[in-house]
């Protein structure tokens, strides 16, 4: 059976072509990333499962949105690019807020697993940090309920071993957790570097703001 990561949609699989970023594609990539942080709170103490649930509700609330709005108007959501002109253009719903926070709650988690990734002797709590440091600490400035939670992030070796693991218990190798992570990291960077531009361009607002 599969581990974790080849049980939810990756974001290096999510199709990006002329016209943007896939938004039904991308939004099954962020239930991964709830899903992903379920199984972070599952290693955590009561006290520090309940500090991370306003992040799982909040990412959940943006997917919402998003997916409210391309269900209601599919022909003008077929990417995120299109959803967000269209909406604008009708000047109606907050799908255009919601996917901004929703990014911007990505960058922050790819961000952090990116810094885990490049340095394995780093505690995972430190790591997070150092990705809210870089995106939504500017936002926020350093209050809020994701700064909050970071503190209860559980020992590295217990997460990591939880994304390794098929639904049996049995891990897959290092070398192939690294491969997927690596890749979903890469994946991720790839749109929000994309969507922050975009953001930035139509004046839509921005997905990172400078310290």
């Amino acid at each position: 059976m599969a581990p974790f990561l080849e049980t939810v949609k990756s974001f290096k699989d999510v199709p990006i072509n002329d016209d943007g970023v896939n938004t039904v594609a991308f939004l099954e990539a962020g239930d991964g990333v709830v899903r992903m942080l379920k199984e972070l709170t599952g290693l955590m103490s009561t006290v520090g499962s309940k500090a991370f649930s306003p992040v799982i509700n909040d990412i959940q609330g943006n997917i919402t949105k998003v997916r409210e709005r391309s269900n209601a108007a599919p022909s003008q959501s077929a990417t995120l690019e299109l959803l967000v002109t269209n909406e604008n253009n009708n000047k109606v719903g907050s799908a255009t807020e919601g996917l901004m926070w929703l990014l911007r709650s990505l960058a922050f988690t790819g961000k952090s697993l990116q810094h885990a990734q490049n340095n394995p002797s780093e505690d995972l709590k430190v790591a997070f940090t150092k990705g809210y440091d870089v995106t939504l600490g500017p936002i926020h400035r350093g209050a809020g309920f994701f700064s909050t939670a970071i503190g209860y992030c559980p020992p590295r070796k217990n997460f990591y071993e939880k994304l390794a693991a098929n639904p049996n218990g049995e891990p897959c190798s290092q070398e192939l957790l690294d491969k997927q992570l690596n890749d979903w990291i890469t994946g991720l960077d790839t749109i929000i570097t994309r969507m922050d531009k975009f953001y930035t361009k139509g004046k839509h607002g921005e997905i990172y703001k400078s310290a």
